[in-house]
């Protein structure tokens, strides 16, 4: 192929990407707490990287919703807050439970064995109490869903949502604020439905699966704020 030999070599993942997603992870984590104070030189130095990679991450971070720039004053890690929790949830649910019906008649068999493994291993990691690996696989799995539902417009709104409900998830799961067991349970229950093509128990699971985690976390959130009432 006449490929220019003065091309540029492309970097397998620049200071930028290395950037956003450590700190993405660290605030996902609890490393940077909500409410957090963040300074751009700081993170640049533990990340071994300058400042400018680091600014033009928490861009992205500030438009993803994890943190809060105001110019001239501090950057800090967006707080957690129960409003957000059914701004978030029930639109996601919905959306998921769309696309588990659809998929119910596009899922193939090599599907459904990659659903059942991902649950396997999402059921260890919660026993080894790695919760951020935990939090990823629980993302493969709805993204395997995701996927054979062959709806781009989906795809796209999900990933948005998925973004924000990503911090509620992690934060909550390694409190035991939400019950994995209950998670397990009805991944099974999704893929049994989507293996015997019922389009509507999938829905409702999935359904399910998403606004029983949003009740539990609302109400720590309420409990907390509540405590957090009191010792003032």
């Amino acid at each position: 192929m006449p490929i220019p030999k003065d091309a540029p070599k492309m970097e397998r993942i620049s200071a930028k990407q290395r950037a956003l997603e450590q700190i993405q992870r660290w605030i996902i984590e609890g490393t940077l707490r909500p409410g957090e104070k963040i300074l751009d030189c700081e993170l640049a130095e533990a990340l071994g990287v300058s400042r400018t990679p680091v600014r033009e991450a928490l861009q992205i971070l500030e438009m993803q919703g994890f943190v809060e720039m105001h110019p001239g004053s501090a950057t800090r890690v967006t707080p957690i807050r129960r409003e957000d929790v059914y701004k978030i949830y029930p639109p996601l649910a919905a959306l998921e439970a769309t696309a588990a019906e659809l998929a119910a008649d596009r899922v193939t068999e090599e599907d459904i064995r990659s659903l059942r493994l991902t649950n396997e291993k999402f059921a260890d990691a919660l026993g080894k109490k790695s919760f951020y690996e935990a939090l990823i696989l629980d993302e493969q799995f709805h993204q395997t869903i995701l996927e054979a539902a062959d709806n781009p417009y989906l795809t796209s709104f999900i990933t948005t949502l998925q973004m924000h409900v990503r911090r509620f998830k992690y934060v909550f799961i390694r409190r035991a604020v939400v019950s994995p067991g209950r998670s397990i349970e009805e991944h099974a229950m999704i893929i049994d439905a989507l293996e015997s093509r019922d389009k509507e128990k999938a829905a409702r699971v999935m359904k399910q699966n998403w606004l029983r985690p949003m009740r539990e976390i609302a109400d720590r959130l309420q409990r907390e704020e509540g405590e957090g009432q009191e010792g003032e």
